[in-house]
Order: structure tokens, then sequence, then C-alpha cells
């Protein structure tokens, strides 16, 4: 059975091309464990932007929440 656009033969998001290094430095901060707050404050950003960052990553990779995006990152070895 073939797999569905964008899904890898494991089940798995592929990773899509318009995610940049930005968006990989921000779920590198999100996976150091350090709080939304504090990772704006570290990436020059409002909150309220890293959220929104954070929610349109998560919509690109077809996942719930940033730790998700964080999980997918790691595994594929991109953080």
């Amino acid at each position: 059975m073939v797999p569905p656009p964008g899904v890898s033969h494991d089940g798995a998001p592929e990773a899509p091309s318009d995610l940049n290094d930005d968006d990989l430095h921000l779920l590198a901060e999100i996976a150091t464990g350090v709080t939304t707050d504090v990772a704006a404050r570290r990436l020059e950003l409002s909150a309220r932007t890293l959220r929104r960052r954070l929610r349109a990553i998560c919509d690109r990779l077809g996942v719930n929440t940033p730790i998700e995006a964080v999980v997918w990152a790691a595994r594929r070895q991109l953080i």
C-alpha cells in the first residue's frame, strides 16, 4: 500500500520544505525545557509571536502540540 502524500513509509510526516532554520532554532529552544516567555526573550520575539510561530510550525508538521513538533524534529536529527 502506498502512503498518502506527505507521509513516509513508517507513517511519520515527511520533512516539509518550508521548515527553515529559524523554525528549527525555535524548536531547539523549546526543546531545552524553558517556558515560551523565556524562549521568546532569548529569541528576541514577543511571547505572542513565538506562540503564533509555534502554532504555524505544528500546523505544517501535522502535529497537535509544540512538544510533538520538538519530538518530530529530534527524531529526524534536525535539532
